[in-house]
């Protein structure tokens, strides 16, 4: 297995972040295996969307409805509401695991690889991408 860490910079609001390009790079050329994308955060998560057409924002707007950022929550340090950013990962999990053919993930046509993080006191994240060559 081969491994990298990527450090991505999500700001100090709820955003979704575009992985594809690294990912895709970082499988370049190395022919038939599993690529796994894991962000070692509690409050944050992987997802597999289609970006750039409102659908990040929809997903930022359904998260806010499902996990408001209130005080309802029993985990209470942090900023208000920030017990729904440890919430996150059981509605969006913090891994993907995806084919890779021939060098290429085996994506469709609208999918991308997207780090999501509601979590705006911790503004850097790290991604860590590993390939399991078949």
């Amino acid at each position: 297995m081969d491994s990298t860490v990527l450090t991505v910079r999500t700001g100090s609001h709820a955003s979704v972040v575009d992985l594809t390009d690294e990912a895709a790079k970082f499988v370049a050329g190395r022919g038939d295996g599993l690529l796994h994308v894991f962000v070692p955060h509690a409050t944050a998560g992987i997802a597999i969307i289609e970006t750039g057409a409102g659908s990040d924002d929809d997903l930022l707007t359904a998260l806010e409805h499902v996990l408001p950022a209130d005080n309802r929550w029993q985990h209470r340090h942090g900023s208000p509401g920030h017990g729904r950013d440890h919430v996150l990962p059981a509605f969006v999990a913090p891994y993907a695991s995806l084919p890779v053919l021939n060098g290429r993930i085996a994506l469709g046509t609208w999918q991308s690889i997207c780090l999501v993080d509601t979590n705006g006191d911790n503004p850097t994240r790290q991604v860590r991408l590993s390939f399991l060559a078949g």
